[in-house]
């Protein structure tokens, strides 16, 4: 069974971490003026990349989660969450950011958020939290793009820095709350050739493409990357796939009892990616990402591969 002291690499994930509030089931919503009793709610610190850092940190992977953080009566218990990233957070003056996620009976899920404190994370911010210069197989993970308002308008020049300071770089951008315009898809081809990977679930990818199937729109999409990594696009109880400038990979999963599906692919993300600092090979990347998605949509309350609980589930494939 592989050691987790092999890779001394780190993952730097950077974007949204948020609070959760996770309520179901609701199949239907309430008339304006009344109130429905759920049965089922867990308050959980989330956000892409909360998400993906505690899967990190369950599976004892170096890394550390870059963001901020607001003042308010949420800030403290949301940090006592990352103790060994929160140190760093840039401090603002505003409530923290909060989402309310409903379930529903169909396993899609609804979100409510607020503002808050994740639309002032600037690339300041950021690169401050980040070593001058990568060691060699450092990875920076952006996530949640289109929610942290200020750092989306900063990708650009974030991009240009990240590539001359050394690091691998993933993106998953998420939906964009204005849906998939030609302004938000010009907006992004300004940085997506200075991007090494792009993790994405299949409607995403459908949208940044614009093409109306998903091997044409994840090829398309490969083609604009730095070729040095690829798209990956997140398929639910179907798996995962990576396309490449000349090569594709599919690697399906493994039937569960979904519980919850809120964080999957943030879930699959911190396999992947943990995968990549070990210096595994592409296959054994998808199998690694859709392990830990697995078992965090199949547990309530929501629960991470630890590193051995990791090799075992991946030894399944």
């Amino acid at each position: 069974m592989m050691s987790n002291k092999e890779a001394r690499a780190t993952l730097y994930v950077v974007g949204n971490i948020n609070v959760d509030v996770i309520m179901g089931t609701l199949d239907s919503w309430p008339q304006r003026g009344t109130e429905v009793m759920l049965q089922h709610s867990e308050l959980r610190p989330g956000g892409s990349a909360g998400n993906c850092a505690l899967a990190l940190e369950a599976m004892q992977v170096r890394h550390r989660a870059v963001a901020n953080q607001g003042d308010d009566g949420l800030s403290a218990w949301l940090a006592s969450h990352f103790p060994h990233s929160a140190a760093h957070w840039t401090r603002y003056a505003c409530e923290t950011s909060l989402t309310v996620g409903v379930t529903h009976s169909d396993h899609e899920r609804s979100f409510l958020s607020n503002l808050g404190h994740i639309v002032r994370l600037s690339a300041q911010d950021v690169l401050s939290q980040l070593p001058a210069q990568a060691s060699s197989g450092d990875i920076v993970l952006l996530c949640g793009t289109f929610l942290c308002l200020q750092l989306y308008e900063d990708y650009p020049q974030l991009l240009a820095e990240l590539q001359q300071r050394g690091f691998i770089i993933a993106v998953d951008t998420g939906w964009p709350p204005q849906g998939w315009s030609d302004e938000v898809r010009a907006q992004i081809a300004r940085w997506l050739p200075q991007c090494d990977w792009l993790l994405l679930n299949e409607v995403e990818t459908l949208g940044l493409s614009g093409a109306d199937d998903l091997h044409t729109g994840a090829h398309l999409l490969a083609q604009r990357l730095s070729g040095r990594g690829g798209c990956v696009v997140k398929c639910g109880a179907q798996g995962a796939g990576c396309w490449q400038r000349q090569h594709s990979l599919q690697q399906p999963a493994r039937a569960v009892a979904v519980v919850d599906t809120i964080g999957a692919g943030d879930s699959f993300n911190a396999g992947f990616l943990t995968a990549l600092l070990h210096q595994q090979d592409l296959a054994t990347a998808l199998q690694w990402g859709i392990a830990v998605a697995s078992l965090a949509i199949s547990t309530q309350p929501r629960r991470y591969p630890d590193w051995q609980q990791l090799q075992l589930c991946a030894q399944e494939f």
